[in-house]
């Protein structure tokens, strides 16, 4: 069975284009170029814009969203210049994409559908390709109705009442169960793949420090990525390039290192289908210990753009760690005429609004040594000295406290329950809270590390009568 139901998006590579954009009050587009990012979505997913069509609306026409008059100039549009498509930036109802194609005589994409097939077509491991397929899916069973066209024929009439179910009311359920028994499978599938991947997001999480890089598409989180690790992210000069989440570490020097992760970039309008079928590529972000929110302030939508990131942030639940703006494409800007930087908020407005962001450029390296350092503070925490007693026999938890606090001695000893070395270590309360985690049995200032910390924070130490090491 296909994955689109209705008459699946073919390659649009070489087709011609028309984009359709209805400003409504309530619109979060770019009021200069209000299908600037639908162009460039266009493009992205190998279409050749042709013409466009813009129209100011209180509200959508119920029937084809735009006006009676713009629809017979849309029709004469698509017939003049021979284009093939035509791509709204509003997402349609199932009947208003029908009545647009009788009119226009083409196909009918919404902004949904076309965001749907250029992840279809950069969904390379099974994960994403299952992830994409189930929110296609979801997109396309509220629209099988207006798919079979020919239902209203039967006898005559819409399909209501007794002797009116025809053949194409049977091939409606058919498909209807077709579509709901493929996203049951999917979902098993996908299911079997995201407990894997949440039990290795957190143990990752659990054995080191993690950064989620997270922005806007095109905002230069790969570029980033790989400038703080050598994970060779792709990277290119257009919308979603980066459609799978990659790890790698981030050397901080003096034996210091973090995870650092590179994930799918966010756009207004993303449809929620998709936001819901990539939660777990975006697990990453949502257990890391802190985010960089990548901001492209060199682009004059980037405050619309930064509103859109948190949004998602908070939608997919990455609500409780520190995050940190980092204003990117500081080169950029001084590449801009004089006209293109009146349109753009300047670094001190930006650090008058978010002053504890850091600019920074990821093409040439900048503010990236101010990064570090943020990095380092909030890796660290306030650090707090601890005695920790582990058994000689735990090879993995003296490792990790080997490698994740600061060590000022060791000292071997061995009594009545065999041998083990007691640690005087630095360490912050998300380590100490992490190695807890992990469920081995230690001391920790003379208290067996069971359960919760409350009450070893950074700021008190564990009362001396506690301590009996």
């Amino acid at each position: 069975m296909q994955t689109n139901i209705r008459e699946s998006i073919d390659n649009l590579s070489a087709e011609a284009a028309v984009l359709v954009g209805v400003r409504l009050s309530t619109s979060k587009s770019d009021w200069l170029d209000p299908l600037g990012e639908l162009r460039a979505l266009a493009e992205t997913a190998g279409a050749r814009v042709v013409g466009e069509l813009l129209q100011n609306l209180a509200k959508p026409r119920g029937k084809t969203y735009i006006g009676k008059g713009k629809v017979e100039e849309l029709a004469l549009m698509v017939k003049e210049l021979g284009a093939r498509i035509v791509i709204f930036d509003n997402e349609l109802s199932p009947s208003q994409i029908q009545s647009l194609e009788e009119v226009t005589k083409c196909k009918v994409l919404d902004r949904s559908e076309l965001i749907l097939d250029i992840f279809a077509n950069r969904a390379t491991t099974r994960e994403a390709q299952l992830q994409v397929e189930i929110a296609q899916l979801e997109y396309t069973a509220p629209r099988l109705r207006a798919m079979w066209s020919h239902l209203g024929q039967v006898t005559g009439g819409a399909p209501m009442g007794v002797g009116t179910r025809g053949p194409g009311e049977q091939q409606l359920e058919i498909d209807r169960r077709l579509v709901q028994a493929r996203v049951g499978v999917l979902r098993r599938d996908l299911e079997t793949i995201l407990a894997r991947k949440e039990r290795e997001v957190l143990e990752r999480r659990n054995e080191h420090f993690t950064a989620g890089i997270v922005g806007y598409t095109n905002a230069g989180k790969s570029t980033l990525f790989n400038r703080l690790t050598e994970g060779g992210a792709y990277v290119a000069d257009r919308l979603f390039a980066t459609l799978m989440t990659r790890v790698e570490a981030w050397n901080l020097g003096g034996g210091e290192s973090l995870l650092v992760s590179d994930t799918v970039g966010f756009i207004r309008d993303l449809p929620h289908h998709l936001v819901a079928s990539f939660r777990s590529t975006l697990a990453d972000a949502v257990h890391a210990h802190v985010i960089f929110i990548v901001l492209d302030v060199s682009d004059r939508l980037a405050p619309a753009q930064l509103l859109t990131v948190r949004e998602v942030l908070d939608d997919i639940g990455a609500k409780s760690q520190p995050r940190l703006l980092l204003l990117n494409k500081i080169d950029k800007i001084e590449t801009l005429g004089y006209e293109a930087k009146q349109s753009l908020r300047t670094l001190e407005e930006w650090k008058a609004l978010e002053p504890d962001s850091i600019a920074i450029s990821s093409t040439l390296g900048t503010g990236l040594d101010e990064l570090a350092t943020w990095v380092r503070s909030h890796k660290g925490g306030s650090q707090v000295r601890h005695t920790l007693r582990v058994s000689l026999r735990d090879t993995r938890m003296i490792d990790a406290i080997e490698r994740r606090t600061v060590v000022v001695a060791r000292e071997y000893a061995s009594d009545a329950s065999g041998d083990y070395v007691e640690f005087s270590a630095d360490l912050g309360q998300h380590v100490l809270d992490e190695l807890i985690a992990t469920g081995a049995r230690f001391m920790i200032d003379g208290v067996e590390a069971r359960g919760s910390t409350a009450g070893w924070g950074t700021t008190r130490r564990t009362p001396p009568h506690l301590r009996n090491v």
